[in-house]
């Protein structure tokens, strides 16, 4: 009889936001893009605003290999509302700064929810904008859009046309009450 295969010892591994990396769509691919949802991201690109003006997502950490996880930094300009959406692995968000509306739940600072693999949602960013840290069990998943109808669309895009003007200069929530360095 062999002896089982032995895993390769983890080692501690330290990462700098300085060295993220941008979450691109190898990392999550995106899955169930429509023409309703191809409509709605058009209304929104109408308005003329470059990505890093409505949101900023950074990979901090991705264990290598098949299946392990990672870390990913997200902020969202204020009054910004998700797509209907899920992803195929577990996610722990934590609010660093910041609001957000998830149905009748608001969840602010030091707040967080966790969100099962393949289960549908969306929430609204509060007025200050909102960041957050997403613990995911897996180094690659997808978003899946699901749900978006031309009501949720339309409310996505009015948001983007709100933050036309104040979006591109809107600092961080986690910079409006930093304290002052001497």
């Amino acid at each position: 009889m062999s002896e089982p295969e032995k895993k390769p010892r983890k080692k501690m591994e330290i990462f700098r936001f300085s060295e993220g990396e941008e979450l691109t769509q190898e990392m999550m691919p995106y899955v169930g893009v429509d023409e309703t949802l191809m409509r709605g991201f058009a209304k929104i690109a109408e308005v003329g605003l470059a990505q890093k003006d409505i949101d900023n997502t950074v990979c901090l950490f991705r264990e290598p290999g098949e299946g392990g996880m990672s870390l990913v930094y997200a902020w969202f300009k204020s009054g910004f509302v998700l797509p209907k959406h899920s992803h195929d692995a577990d996610c722990l968000y934590y609010v660093i700064a910041g609001s957000l509306k998830m149905g009748t739940q608001v969840l602010g600072k030091g707040d967080g929810v966790f969100i099962p693999a393949n289960f549908d949602y969306t929430y609204e960013v509060g007025p200050d904008g909102l960041e957050v840290l997403e613990f995911r069990t897996a180094n690659k998943f997808h978003i899946k859009f699901k749900g978006n109808d031309e009501a949720h669309l339309e409310k996505m895009a009015e948001a983007t046309r709100n933050g036309k003007d104040t979006w591109p200069t809107e600092k961080a929530p986690s910079e409006l009450n930093a304290e002052p360095a001497e």
